[in-house]
């Protein structure tokens, strides 16, 4: 049921109980490998199915029940299930499944039962086409994904692992997918493949560009295909008139209702918005958190340098004792205040939370990244201050030395707390204004 197209190939479509897939010609040779896939995966659907699959087996795999390939294959396949069959919640998800051409897919646990590896994302109706990069490399299977919120190519996250993994020496590259009873575009829009060689060791020379009479018979095999594709299409407008510009009256019959099934692009953008506060929103706690902590450590440390006051004015006669504790009153003042500035950023980070979770039209999914990043960048400034403080009061423990007060911690002078704040809410209000504008 594949597709293809000059830009993609679209490998089902969404309709339901579809099967497709696409294969290399020729055996790979290469010991080491590493692929490169651009795929979306959309759909009117709040969720989806079945989901998509990347192959690298030792024979060309045939249409089958596995996501649209055969089973018993030996090899891997890096599965995108987007169905939950086993009810835990854990889908859309990405699971390592390896065979030695001996098993049978365990679909209706969801291939948990004999899943190497495996981590939960979200990949379907993403902004951007979500990439996957595999790596085998001496024994061992790397996923990295794009999770598809932006246009960065090399923006990868880690999902999955597996060591002291034996895969076929030669063997074909594949990408397959299927539909059930609900459905969902699986297109891919590229595939990649590299050769990794060892630190040291000759690159080998590269393949031979394809002879143009292979390109022509490609060629004509393309147009040929697009040609009956065409006569399928006009069969079917004359056999169905009355479903012409009408493609929603076809889906899902035994759902109760369509408003419970699909989702407008306004909804889906939402929700998008909706996950991306949440992110925010959980960034904010753990930042609260720790600054919570520093608070107590920051207790604990005026407290001891109050009782060396109380000891080396007891225990010190005379000007000398009066200069240390003149100095260690000093001490005591930088600590409250670096407090009293703390406590202000706590403040002001509890507020920004507050409106947050009251808001009723969040800022964009796409604004996480950098808020993340901002917040990234006040934890770096924490950090500073508390190993500044850290040493204040080493330095200050030891009786024998003189005690001097050390300078105030320097804080980022290029943009105050309370700016960037009112910065971020400004922000904030002028894109909920131009979503509601629009």
């Amino acid at each position: 049921d594949a597709i293809p197209s000059a830009d993609q190939i679209r490998i089902t479509t969404s309709l339901k109980s579809q099967r497709g897939s696409v294969w290399t010609k020729t055996k790979s040779i290469f010991e080491y490998w590493e692929v490169e896939v651009t795929f979306r995966v959309t759909g009117r659907g709040r969720i989806g199915a079945d989901g998509l699959a990347i192959w690298f087996t030792e024979e060309q795999g045939l249409e089958g029940p596995v996501f649209g390939a055969a089973d018993k294959w030996n090899g891997v396949g890096i599965f995108f299930d987007s169905f939950d069959n086993d009810g835990k919640k854990n889908n859309p998800g990405v699971i390592v499944v390896g065979n030695n051409g001996k098993l049978l897919y365990d679909h209706q646990n969801d291939g948990s039962t004999q899943a190497l590896a495996s981590c939960q994302r979200d990949f379907r109706n993403k902004p951007y086409p979500v990439r996957v990069k595999i790596t085998y490399y001496q024994k061992t299977l790397t996923v990295l994904i794009n999770n598809g919120f932006t246009p960065d190519k090399e923006d990868y996250e880690f999902c999955a692992k597996v060591e002291d993994m034996v895969l076929p020496s030669q063997g074909y590259f594949g990408i397959s997918a299927a539909t059930g009873g609900l459905a969902d575009d699986h297109d891919v829009l590229s595939f990649l493949t590299f050769q990794l060689t060892e630190p040291g060791k000759e690159a080998p020379t590269p393949d031979a560009e394809i002879p143009q009479k292979d390109k022509e018979k490609y060629q004509e095999e393309f147009e040929h295909f697009q040609q009956e594709l065409d006569k399928k299409k006009e069969e079917f407008q004359k056999e169905h008139p009355d479903v012409q510009g009408q493609p929603g009256k076809t889906t899902c019959p035994f759902l109760s209702s369509a408003d419970d099934v699909f989702e407008t692009v306004s909804d889906r953008e939402l929700r998008q918005i909706f996950e991306g506060q949440n992110r925010i929103h959980l960034e904010i706690k753990q930042l609260n958190r720790q600054l919570d902590m520093i608070l107590d450590e920051q207790r604990r440390y005026v407290s001891a340098v109050t009782e060396e006051i109380a000891k080396r004015g007891a225990g010190v006669p005379g000007q000398h004792g009066q200069a240390s504790q003149e100095e260690m009153e000093r001490v005591v003042k930088t600590q409250e205040e670096v407090i009293r500035q703390v406590n202000e950023m706590r403040n002001s980070m509890a507020d920004t939370l507050r409106l947050i979770s009251g808001a009723q039209h969040p800022g964009a999914a796409a604004g996480v990244y950098e808020t993340t990043q901002h917040f990234n960048d006040i934890k770096e400034h924490l950090h500073v201050v508390k190993r500044d403080i850290e040493h204040l009061v080493q330095r200050n423990m030891p009786s024998s030395e003189k005690s001097k007060c050390p300078d105030l911690p320097p804080f980022p002078s290029c943009l105050s707390t309370i700016h960037f704040f009112i910065f971020v809410a400004v922000q904030t209000v002028l894109f909920i204004g131009y979503i509601m504008y629009r």
